[in-house]
């Protein structure tokens, strides 16, 4: 039997239904790069392909995005921390299974921050970045989760061409 996919897989409890989507796509994000990078060595995450960036510079993006479109969802600034890990996303460095635990941490923040949000806030407006451009919470949490799932794409589309070079070096 095929498994059913994140959104199909009913209510979540303790989660308005008006961010349940965000869940969802995060949930089948997390579920999607486990299955396409199964089997990938550390060194091969960081294989350069084409014009493909790296399986791990993608992982380290979704989970440094993740966390700080959440930061400034809830209303908050991005710290020294997050900065310094933003500066260092493009340097070949993690393992998958760190990288791959990082994004499903980044995953469950957002879930458990979802769990506390009164759905009457959705609208409310945040800024983004220094010029604190205008956004709103439901607006970020959007965004996070289709920023997330556009990468996830790019990874299991670089995870394909990475397999058909080996199959092909192997032929």
């Amino acid at each position: 039997m095929a498994k059913i996919e994140a959104w199909l897989s009913g209510p979540l409890e303790g989660t308005s239904p008006l961010v349940a989507p965000v869940i969802y796509a995060l949930r089948q994000t997390e579920e999607d790069l486990a299955k396409w990078t199964a089997g990938l060595t550390d060194e091969r995450i960081w294989s350069a392909t084409s014009d493909l960036a790296p399986v791990g510079f993608q992982l380290k993006h979704i989970a440094g995005s993740i966390d700080r479109l959440l930061t400034y969802a809830k209303g908050e600034s991005l710290s020294e921390a997050q900065m310094a890990t933003l500066r260092k996303e493009t340097e070949p460095s993690g393992a998958l299974a760190d990288l791959l635990a990082a994004v499903s941490a980044s995953i469950r923040a957002v879930e458990e921050y979802a769990r506390t949000l009164d759905p009457a806030h959705l609208t409310d407006g945040r800024g983004v970045g220094r010029k604190q451009l205008p956004a709103t919470v439901i607006g970020l949490l959007f965004h996070l989760a289709e920023h997330s799932q556009r990468h996830a794409g790019q990874a299991i589309a670089t995870v394909r061409v990475l397999r058909a070079g080996t199959a092909h070096a192997a032929g």
